[in-house]
């Protein structure tokens, strides 16, 4: 049962550690709380879903298997567009003001959220399949003793690559450079000569794709489907996991999506009923840190790593 629940519970935390990449980039950055993440998180799933339904019929079938992963790319994009426009029309106009920026940016989690029904329909915005197609691939595969579904391994493994190929972005490019530098002390950075609305915009962009990459990768494998109420899934997963990790850190964000997967399949495998309690799970861990570490494993006030 032990090498089950760490096989299964790392696969769990590597998604949920991307849902919160994103969010923990723009505070580690920006110190900005964008509650918008969770409208990106859902809006991502459900631009892949339409566009992966609707390139199929112009894609030949012998390279079906490019289907998903040009859905998924172009999902990121547009939803990086959004999310670059939506930060520079809003909350761009009131920083520093924090409170403004929590009510702007859940204002906008509920505009997106109506706009799905608008979009969609009210019955697709409930429900709404959400597939990752796998051609000439098993359903399942064999892990240390651990049977896994394919597809939740290779959404496991596409997290992983999203973390390094992110720090990489930050440790070896001018940009990334700047990112940090920005991170570390804004008025010296613009002295520099960085912009900041332009590093804020296209730090904004990034994480709006990596919000959009997790909804297809956590509503494909998990859930299975996507409806516009799991904004709020989106934002409970993001909040608990820089809570253990700390706000600011990306190492922290890897390791604290680790220890909620592993806490969660835990609890669900030994405790009695343990199922019951999955959604409440993320809230136990979030009061628990806040009373023992209330920054995190490597929280800082404002700086990404």
């Amino acid at each position: 049962m032990l090498e089950s629940i760490i096989i299964l519970g790392t696969i769990t935390g590597l998604i949920y550690a991307l849902i919160a990449l994103g969010f923990t980039l723009v505070y580690g950055i920006s110190g900005v709380v964008n509650l918008t993440h969770g409208a990106f998180f859902i809006l991502g799933a459900y631009i892949y879903s339409i566009l992966l339904s609707f390139i199929q019929n112009y894609v030949s079938p012998d390279f079906l298997y490019l289907t998903p992963l040009l859905a998924i790319l172009l999902s990121c994009i547009i939803t990086g567009i959004i999310g670059s426009i939506f930060y520079r029309v809003t909350l761009h106009q009131i920083l520093g003001d924090e409170v403004g920026i929590l009510i702007a940016s859940i204002c906008g989690c509920l505009i997106f959220y109506q706009l799905m029904y608008i979009t969609v329909g009210v019955s697709a915005a409930f429900s709404f399949d959400v597939k990752l197609p796998i051609p000439g691939l098993p359903s399942k595969i064999t892990l240390i003793n651990t049977d896994v579904l394919t597809g939740r391994a290779l959404a496991a493994l596409i997290s992983l690559t999203a973390f390094i190929t992110l720090s990489l972005l930050i440790s070896k490019t001018k940009t990334g450079r700047a990112m940090k530098a920005l991170s570390q002390d804004l008025e010296a950075a613009m002295l520099m000569g960085i912009s900041l609305e332009k590093l804020y915009m296209f730090t904004t962009a990034i994480s709006s794709g990596l919000a959009s990459l997790a909804g297809v990768l956590y509503t494909s494998t998990v859930t299975f489907g996507v409806s516009a109420q799991m904004w709020m899934i989106g934002l409970a997963i993001s909040f608990t996991v820089v809570v253990l990790g700390g706000l600011g850190s990306i190492k922290g964000s890897l390791l604290g999506g680790l220890i909620l997967g592993i806490s969660e399949t835990a609890v669900m495998k030994i405790v009695p009923k343990g199922g019951v309690l999955q959604t409440s799970i993320p809230f136990i861990i979030i009061i628990l840190m806040l009373i023992i570490r209330p920054k995190g494993l490597f929280g800082k006030k404002i700086e990404i790593e």
